[in-house]
C-alpha cells in the first residue's frame, strides 16, 4: 500500500510562505488600486451596484496583508478563492482560457488559494509564532 505524506522540512516551510506572500502582494496591489473611479466604471458595465466597490478593495487588501503575515490565512484564503471564482465567471464569464479576457492566471490564484486552504499557514506565520491563537484562526 502506498502512503503519501508530506514531511515537514524548511523547504516545504519557505514554499508554503512563499505561495502565500505571492499571493497577498498579487491582492494588496490590485484591491489597493480598485479604491480609484476606474473600478466603479468596471462595475457598473457588468452590472455590480457601485456600493460594492469599497468591501471588494477591503476585502482584497485585508485579506493579502492577512495572508503574508500569516494570520486567519485559510479563511483570507477562502475569500480570495471567492473572489476568483466571481472574476472567472462572473466577470470574464469563463468564455477562453488565454488570449483577450482569458482565466489563466485567476485559475493559477485559485488553485493557490485552495493550496493554502489544505496546507494552513505553516511554520513561517504569525499563527506559528503565536501559539495562543485557537487552531481554527490558522
Amino acid at each position: 500500500m502506498t502512503e503519501a505524506s508530506i514531511h515537514h522540512t524548511k523547504l516545504n516551510d519557505i514554499t508554503n510562505w512563499g505561495i502565500r506572500a505571492a499571493i497577498g502582494v498579487i491582492f494588496i496591489v490590485q484591491g489597493s488600486g480598485k479604491f480609484g473611479s476606474g473600478f466603479v466604471n468596471m462595475l457598473e458595465s457588468i452590472g455590480l451596484p457601485v456600493e460594492m466597490q469599497i468591501p471588494i478593495a477591503l476585502a482584497e487588501v485585508i485579506s493579502g496583508i492577512l495572508l503574508i503575515i500569516g494570520v486567519l490565512t485559510r479563511i483570507s484564503a477562502s475569500l480570495i478563492a471567492i473572489i476568483m471564482l466571481g472574476a472567472i465567471f462572473y466577470v470574464k464569464q469563463a468564455s477562453n482560457l488565454t488570449g483577450n479576457g482569458g482565466y489563466a492566471l485567476d485559475l493559477v490564484i485559485l488553485v493557490g488559494t485552495l493550496v493554502v486552504i489544505t496546507a494552513g499557514p505553516g511554520r513561517v506565520s504569525l499563527a506559528h509564532i503565536i501559539k495562543k491563537l485557537p487552531r481554527c484562526l490558522h
